[in-house]
Order: C-alpha cells, then sequence, then structure tokens
C-alpha cells in the first residue's frame, strides 16, 4: 500500500511512497494537487502490483556518461553521425542530472526550451526520438525502473512537406542535362526504388547479376532493406553500357570515388543541384526519385503491400506519407490519356464513315 506526504512543512508539492521487496521507494509527484497525486500513487501501484516496475540493479550513472555509452553501441556509421547530434544537444540540456533524474516533466520542460530558441518542431521531434531509444535501452537494462517517455508527447509538426513525384517530362530534361554517372543513377533509382546513398552508391558490381536480371542490396537502413531488387530492361541496358566505361577493372563499385576507386562516391550534391538547374527545375532532393519509383507502381495497380517489398519497407503504412502525390500523379496519367484521345479523335465536322444513312446497320 502507498503513501502521499510532504517533504517538510510549507511543501507544495506531494511526495508518494510505495514498498517493493521490501523496500521502501520515494519519488516526487511533481503536482500540489492532492487529487492528481492520488490519482498518480494509484498508477505507480498498479505497474508495481503487475510486475512492471523494477528496481534499477545498481545506482543510476550521470546522463551525459549513458548517453556516450548508447552512442557507442551505434554501429552503422551514418546512422552514428545523425544520433550524435541529438545526443550533443542532450547531453548539454541534462549535463548535471543523473539518468534517473530525467522525468517526463524534464522533458517536457526541453521541449519548451527548444521551442523558445526557435527550432522546429521536427528538430526536436528527432532529438526525442533518440532519447526515448536511449531510455527504453536504459529501461531493458535496469538502469532506470520505469521509461518515462510513457508520459511524453511528441510536438505536433504540422502539415508535412509532401514529395515531389517526377512527371516523365520533367524525367526526360534531367537525363538530357546530367553527367554520364548521374544519368545511370537517375535511372536506377527511378527503375528500382533503391534508397540513394545506402543502397545505389554503395552499389558494387558484383551485387548485381545480369543473367538473372537483378541486384542484391547487402546493406539497407532496415532488415526489410536486405532484399533482391529485379532489373528492368532500360536499369539493365544502362549498367550495361556504363559498365563497359567505367566497369570493375576500374572499381569494384559502380559508382566510385574518381580520386579513390576503391571507395564510392559519397557527395553527389553539387551535381544534382546543377542538373536540376540545368533543367530549369526548381531544386528537390533526389531522394525524391525513391518516391516517384513507388508511385508509378501504384498508378500502375501494383498492391502497396509489394510496394513497400519493393523499396524495402516492412509496412505499407510509409505509403500513406505521400499518398495525395500519387493521386495527383494518376490524375495526372488521365489528363494525358484524355488529350491523346483528343489529338486522335475524328473532327467533329468530318463525315461518318460508321453509318451508311442507306443501310445503317
Amino acid at each position: 500500500m502507498g503513501t502521499l506526504y510532504k517533504r517538510a512543512k510549507g511543501s507544495r508539492k506531494w511526495m508518494m511512497a510505495v514498498t517493493i521487496n521490501g523496500r521502501q521507494v520515494c519519488r516526487s509527484t511533481h503536482t500540489s494537487n492532492k487529487r492528481l497525486a492520488d490519482q498518480l500513487l494509484s498508477r505507480w501501484e498498479t505497474e508495481v502490483f503487475e510486475g512492471r516496475f523494477h528496481l534499477p540493479k545498481s545506482t543510476p550513472p550521470p546522463f551525459a556518461e549513458w548517453a556516450d555509452e548508447f552512442l557507442a553501441r551505434v554501429a552503422h556509421p551514418n546512422t552514428h553521425k545523425r544520433y550524435g547530434s541529438s545526443v550533443r544537444k542532450l547531453k548539454a540540456a541534462f549535463a548535471r542530472a543523473k539518468l534517473s533524474d530525467v522525468s517526463a516533466e524534464r522533458i517536457d520542460e526541453y521541449k519548451e526550451a527548444r521551442l523558445a530558441e526557435g527550432v522546429e518542431p521536427a528538430t526536436i521531434n528527432h532529438d526525442l526520438r533518440v532519447l526515448r531509444r536511449m531510455m527504453r535501452l536504459a529501461e531493458r537494462k535496469r538502469l532506470i525502473p520505469r521509461n518515462p517517455f510513457l508520459e511524453v508527447d511528441f510536438l505536433k509538426q504540422g502539415n508535412l512537406r509532401m514529395p515531389h513525384i517526377l512527371t516523365f517530362e520533367e524525367e526526360e530534361k534531367i537525363l538530357a542535362v546530367a553527367p554520364p554517372f548521374l544519368r545511370v543513377l537517375v535511372i536506377l533509382i527511378l527503375e528500382t526504388g533503391m534508397r540513394s546513398h545506402r543502397e545505389a552508391l554503395a552499389l558494387m558490381w558484383e551485387a548485381i547479376n545480369f543473367a538473372n536480371d537483378s541486384i542484391r542490396v547487402r546493406e539497407s537502413k532496415t532488415r526489410a532493406g536486405i532484399r533482391n531488387v529485379p532489373l528492368t530492361a532500360r536499369c539493365k541496358t544502362e549498367l550495361l553500357r556504363w559498365r563497359k566505361m567505367l566497369g570493375p577493372e576500374f572499381s569494384p563499385f559502380v559508382f566510385p570515388n574518381m580520386r579513390a576507386p576503391a571507395r564510392p562516391r559519397n557527395d553527389i550534391r553539387h551535381g544534382w543541384a546543377k542538373a536540376l538547374q540545368d533543367a530549369g527545375l526548381d531544386y528537390f532532393w533526389i531522394y525524391n526519385l525513391r518516391h516517384t519509383f513507388a508511385s508509378r507502381l501504384s498508378a500502375a495497380g501494383v498492391s502497396d503491400l509489394f510496394v513497400a517489398q519493393m523499396i524495402g519497407h516492412s509496412s505499407p503504412g510509409i505509403l500513406q506519407r505521400y499518398a495525395k502525390a500519387i493521386d495527383e500523379y494518376r490524375r495526372d496519367a488521365v489528363r494525358k490519356l484524355e488529350e491523346m484521345r483528343a489529338e486522335h479523335a475524328p473532327s467533329r465536322h468530318a463525315p461518318s464513315t460508321f453509318i451508311n444513312s442507306e443501310n445503317p446497320l
């Protein structure tokens, strides 16, 4: 049975205590409202009774120390770099705190402070996702009794920016001005849906099976990304042409670093931006070519489940993010069909060749 109390006379906030394995554990309710404090105590008692609240195995480490240990566990270099930015911000915010001091209230304070600095909600949510993973792992290792994120809400981001779905006319404009390596890369992504950096740019010649018309993606962002990708005739032709120009004799990578052929090319931002400029198009991320591949599959009548499998997603839920763009792509396809029909339709004033006035049948 738990109890409510106040630390000293004049204290405003209520404390609560429960007995776990013969040991009394105390914590603050962070509220001066007794009714709310009683509800929090009841919730805590339920967690203890159901075995969902565990005492830490040892004294919780400082937050900064655990943050460094968590980051060291991240193996993939790109993920490590991305998480590192968030970890630095979190360490600055919880510099003097122990891991067990990071409560839902302190996380909410972190959100408010970052918003006051003018930081976008999407950026703050990214940091919160990293923090959630840190605290989830800490709970699993019994460094903290409970993950505080059970009581934390992410910030609302408003309307997400819709991806740019490439039209066939835009595609032709880009291919007309793109340098050879970029032309092959654009066609590869448009025809396979491969991720630009982690999959396409890291592609090795040995992963391409020209006999079976397939590509084996061995490294990806997720487990679902490890897959066999079928080659279209167009993509195969472009890759074979590219192999004659710069094949495995020069580098094991399909898109090598020209100064260091033993390594893949890792930066295409300048070349991509210049190609869009030369094509007379507004800038958009090359990653949108992957969205375009998925949208074209959907427009062709492929089910969302198979589209998700083709692009290496574990579920088709992500496709909802650009469903509106897919709908617009479909409407554009219908408009083109109507235009083509109008161009080939017989003149309204031309005599009909189907009806004979003397013999209508």
